[in-house]
């Protein structure tokens, strides 16, 4: 069996309602003044005064910086940072919103404790004084980031990602309140599910996966699979937006107890040079590399499938199976079916394979890569 070493140190709250429960959260670690890191369109849906409401009724100030945008830069980090100091001092955060927001809080986090920069985070285990205690409130069901340790932070000028991670950096707390999802755009619901749904298939399958990781990845599938569509077509369905949003946290466990693997390596050159949304990049080279890594990890693929009940057949068979649901998933979603719908064009395959052969996560891909499979990758996701 493999060794893990399984620290978990985050409180989960889930269900309808739950953010009214924010104030109370936070009066647990004795604040004076919170910070709330989000975006605009998460003002504009209501779901800051409910925050600020649930957080004034315990007899706590907050100040909101709502500059986050999709892949926050080291620029949007340092604003934050500023706004924190301008309207501080503040003794705890909140992150509220998607997976940009968490990530932002984090790094504010890192910097206002810490200083210096982002870059000097980049990594793990670079925080050598004490965070400020945070809690993560997720809108969407797509990164899992509340429930990961690492901050994805790009370099202003190249875009680059950045994974800072540290364990202090960890939320003390993550709210899980459905009804937040169900202000998100069908367009927003599919990329981020699809964010998810690799998120558990990656982590099953990477190098370091292990009993743990395997676990939350496992039935991360099973709730994100089983009501996919489902959350798509009725999106006032609290019960099955309510599913897709534990089960993307669960996913975001196996991560933190796991990696990722080839899908989100191809898929990070995609979105710095093309712009290319990561859940929309991630749905389309995933089930190109499930094809990929059928030889390696055919068997781990069965056992997903056999969990929700789609298994038939040989691993290989599978493998394939698995292919093709990840597939449709994209169609019945009204992604981009291929890498030409964003004018990516063949003569960029070398240049964005090498750039991928430097991701991080692509280290634990279960079968190795070099530059020419990821080149083959493109090539199939063509």
């Amino acid at each position: 069996m493999r060794t893990f070493d399984y620290d978990p140190t985050i409180r989960v709250i889930f269900g309808e309602g739950s953010l009214d429960s924010l104030g109370r959260l936070l009066g647990g670690f004795g604040p004076r003044r919170t910070l709330i890191v989000t975006d605009p369109g998460i003002v504009a849906a209501g779901h800051v005064q409910r925050a600020l409401d649930s957080i004034r009724q315990a007899d706590i100030e907050a100040v909101v910086f709502d500059g986050v945008v999709e892949n926050p830069t080291t620029g949007i980090v340092d604003k934050g940072v500023r706004f924190a100091s301008d309207n501080g001092p503040v003794d705890c955060i909140v992150g509220l919103g998607g997976g940009s927001s968490m990530d932002c809080a984090k790094g504010i986090n890192f910097l206002l404790t810490n200083g210096g920069r982002m870059e000097d985070y980049w990594g793990v285990g670079k925080a050598g004084k004490p965070m400020l205690p945070s809690i993560g409130i997720p809108t969407t069901a797509g990164t899992g980031s509340e429930a990961q340790s690492f901050a994805l932070i790009s370099q202003e000028e190249s875009h680059v990602k950045m994974a800072c991670g540290d364990k202090k950096a960890r939320f003390r707390a993550v709210v899980l309140d459905p009804l937040l999802t169900r202000s998100m755009p069908f367009e927003v619901a599919a990329a981020t599910a699809m964010d998810a749904i690799s998120h558990a298939v990656e982590s099953y399958v990477a190098t370091k996966r292990n009993h743990v990781s395997q676990m939350f990845a496992r039935e991360a599938w099973r709730l994100l699979e089983g009501n996919f569509e489902r959350s798509l077509d009725e999106p006032s369905d609290v019960e099955a937006r309510g599913r897709m949003l534990l089960g993307a946290h669960l996913a975001g466990s196996a991560i933190e107890n796991s990696m990722l693997g080839a899908a989100h390596a191809c898929a990070n050159p995609l979105t710095a040079r093309y712009d290319i949304t990561h859940g929309i990049a991630v749905a389309l080279m995933l089930p190109h590399v499930v094809r990929f890594n059928a030889p390696v990890a055919g068997c781990h693929y069965q056992e997903l499938m056999i969990a929700s009940g789609l298994a038939n057949g040989s691993p290989e068979s599978s493998s394939e199976n698995l292919s093709l649901r990840l597939a449709g998933f994209g169609t019945r979603a009204g992604l981009p079916q291929g890498l030409r719908d964003f004018q990516v064009e063949p003569e960029a395959f070398p240049e964005l394979a090498l750039q991928a052969s430097k991701q991080w996560t692509g280290t634990f891909n279960p079968r190795k890569l070099g530059v020419d499979d990821l080149v083959g990758l493109y090539e199939s996701a063509y």
